[in-house]
């Protein structure tokens, strides 16, 4: 039972996280009068906002992964078994494709449509792997050291990669294979996103390769004796 209230929030965080990362998106162009900063601000603000508080929510339950490169890492930590690991996995993808069925729903839209927003090329690419391994960085070291601040911390830090990254910071691939079924302004095209997710996995796995180096570093010492 435990294990089934688990699934079910990652299923129902991830799909509002995609009910809110596609309709900001839409409400964003429809009100912003063509200026695409302006939207991308609401997106951002919007996203980012519903990440602390979806997290909050779901932390205690599932651990609010809604992302596959969160739940790969645990898997890698060994703090996941296989069996958890796929049940997530499958419950954040169903979760992100229900989810913009939602805002599709909400905003007057066919339930699906594959997207022709063109997001390729290196410069994108590298700013997913920037993108993930910025974003696994900061999971997997609050999570260990201030726990309590780890939605603040990731809803802050994806309101701002929406800015500081070529690609927006989609960072997950399980709202990359979603975001490429939505023709509005947080779309992908479909060609585009295994491109995407390539490069959110190697920047995964960086970010993992420098949490256990530096959790096999030892710590500096802190008796005034030890110092030059």
């Amino acid at each position: 039972m435990t294990l089934q209230r688990a699934v079910a929030a990652e299923f129902i965080g991830t799909a509002l996280l995609l009910a809110a990362v596609v309709g900001s998106g839409i409400m964003g162009e429809r009100l912003s009068g063509g200026n695409v900063a302006i939207a991308l601000l609401a997106n951002a603000i919007a996203t980012g906002a519903v990440l602390v508080a979806l997290i909050a929510s779901f932390m205690a339950v599932s651990g609010a992964h809604f992302n596959p490169l969160v739940t790969l890492a645990e898997v890698a930590l060994r703090r996941c078994t296989g069996r958890k690991a796929m049940l997530y996995l499958l419950a954040q993808l169903a979760g992100a494709v229900a989810g913009v069925l939602v805002a599709h729903a909400m905003f007057d839209l066919p339930w699906l449509a594959a997207s022709a927003h063109v997001r390729s090329g290196p410069h994108q690419w590298w700013s997913e792997v920037v993108a993930s391994f910025g974003l696994l960085t900061v999971i997997l070291n609050v999570a260990k050291h201030r726990p309590e601040a780890v939605p603040a911390a990731v809803g802050s830090y994806i309101a701002g990669a929406y800015w500081f990254t070529a690609s927006t910071s989609f960072a997950n691939p399980a709202v990359t294979l979603a975001r490429s079924l939505t023709n509005t302004f947080a779309g992908i095209r479909p060609t585009d996103a295994p491109g995407f997710i390539l490069s959110q996995l190697a920047g995964a796995a960086l970010a993992f390769a420098l949490f256990t180096w530096m959790e096999r570093a030892p710590p500096c010492p802190t008796n005034a004796s030890s110092h030059d």
